[in-house]
């Protein structure tokens, strides 16, 4: 399987990938469907059914919006964040849906969108059934898909070793293991990021790449903007009082305070602006996923704010090197809250953003490979159990954390010559078999941990 930056990293919607962009891609595919098959014309009602964990904590997420604002032919990319509540309510409160923008069906929210909390599809946690009738209530179309993490989804006859969208595309420097990209980062004589280049090349060239790597940069910082003058409370219930900007404040006017872990307080402010925003279904860049999409932009920015010489030179190169470590996760393991845990969300942000970060400050390949391999050991094991199933608690500190523990990781690991015991292939390994082990009740239900051991008010 071939897969590209382009992949790890893409502009969505709030409040999450698997749960809210997944959801969106794949009704607008089931749609757009209906005009290909020539039954768009015959249809007259469309109807979709969410399981497992897209049942079990889908309206904290907005999976049924989102599932909405697909069948009427809308997706994460452009769909305007501030009117995508209000389209959503239309269809509700007029009971028609426009399906692809251009057919009228008849449309009860209570019964066309159903939510199984307690039944799943066979292939993952994260599945979903649509179907579109005709006028006597026969079935015109039925399909079933998977929204495997990050945004990707699979269509429902994917078994359950699928993980990632297939193409054959040949790479002229194809990995699929930490070890064989060292491997060839030595043989050839080249970086992490140089390796990643020559293959994005296959599909696009070198400035068209670095054009779209830096218009995901700019939406990062746009993200950053507005979570930092966005005051208020976050939507769901649970009446979380935006923090990003107070701290805005506070950090801007007091500029001369000499304080040694001033950079930390910075960087808690970074990710806590991205994921206020993603909570409030805002603007942002999945990477590699909605829940986790703090981490990276955070870290970018302590590298342009606090590392001297840093630059878009350095910008693209962090991203291709954290992309490296994302296909790795992707196909190795996996970046679905639905499936591992979080550990498969904040962890392998953590362990990408450190690569990058750790890449543009002067580490070689080895030392990069060791600073990835330590922001995933120190996330092993995280459980996602979100409150009232939105992400919000604990989701947003959660990525505060994970990304000063990512310059850390990369920070350490500079320290070193590269060589340690544990490996990143070892660690992501053990990852996937940690989430295999762990009980599905911390795999993205809201139905252990904190999520029912806090109360909801």
């Amino acid at each position: 399987m071939a897969l590209s930056v382009l992949d790890l990293f893409s502009v969505g919607i709030g409040p999450s990938s698997s749960h809210t962009v997944g959801p969106m891609r794949a009704a607008k595919l089931f749609a757009d469907g209906l005009e290909e098959d020539g039954v768009l014309a015959s249809t007259t009602r469309v109807q979709a059914e969410l399981f497992g964990s897209l049942g079990a904590t889908g309206r904290g997420h907005g999976s049924d919006k989102a599932v909405v604002l697909g069948f009427k032919g809308l997706d994460p990319e452009t769909v305007d964040t501030a009117a995508a509540d209000d389209l959503v309510a239309a269809a509700a409160l007029d009971a028609e849906l426009w399906v692809g923008g251009t057919r009228r069906v008849d449309f009860n929210w209570d019964e066309d969108v159903v939510l199984h909390r307690r039944q799943a599809l066979p292939a993952h946690p994260n599945g979903m059934t649509f179907r579109a009738l005709d006028h006597a209530g026969d079935v015109l179309r039925e399909r079933s898909y998977y929204s495997i993490g990050g945004g990707f989804v699979v269509d429902g006859d994917a078994d359950a070793a699928d993980r990632v969208v297939a193409d054959s595309t040949v790479l002229p420097y194809p990995f699929t293991s930490a070890d064989e990209l060292l491997e060839m980062c030595e043989r050839e004589g080249m970086t992490i990021p140089e390796v990643m280049l020559a293959n994005e090349r296959v599909w696009r060239t070198e400035a068209e790449l670095r054009e779209q790597l830096l218009g995901l940069w700019a939406v990062m910082r746009e993200c950053v903007d507005n979570g930092c003058a966005a005051e208020g409370i976050l939507p769901g219930g649970l009446k979380v009082k935006r923090r990003a900007p107070s701290l805005f404040r506070t950090l801007s006017a007091d500029l001369e305070i000499s304080d040694p872990l001033r950079a930390m307080e910075w960087v808690n402010l970074f990710a806590l602006a991205v994921n206020e925003e993603n909570a409030a279904g805002g603007r942002i860049v999945t990477a590699p996923t909605n829940g986790a999409a703090g981490i990276i932009p955070a870290v970018l920015h302590y590298y342009t704010k606090f590392v001297p010489g840093a630059d878009d030179d350095g910008v693209v190169r962090f991203l291709l090197t954290a992309a490296a470590v994302g296909i790795l996760f992707k196909l190795n393991a996996s970046i679905s809250g639905a499936e591992v845990g979080c550990q498969g969300e904040v962890g392998s942000a953590c362990s990408m953003a450190a690569a990058g970060l750790c890449e543009v400050i002067g580490g070689t390949p080895a030392q990069v490979e060791n600073a990835a391999e330590v922001g995933i050991e120190h996330n092993l094991g995280l459980t996602c159990d979100p409150v009232g199933g939105l992400v919000q608690i604990p989701c947003i500190e959660r990525n505060a954390i994970a990304s000063v523990k990512a310059i850390n990781a990369a920070r350490l690991a500079l320290h070193g010559d590269g060589s340690h015991k544990v490996s990143l292939d070892k660690a992501i390994k053990t990852m996937r078999e940690t989430g295999a082990d762990m009980k599905s009740k911390y795999k993205e239900t809201s139905r252990g941990g904190l999520a029912v051991n806090v109360i909801e008010c």
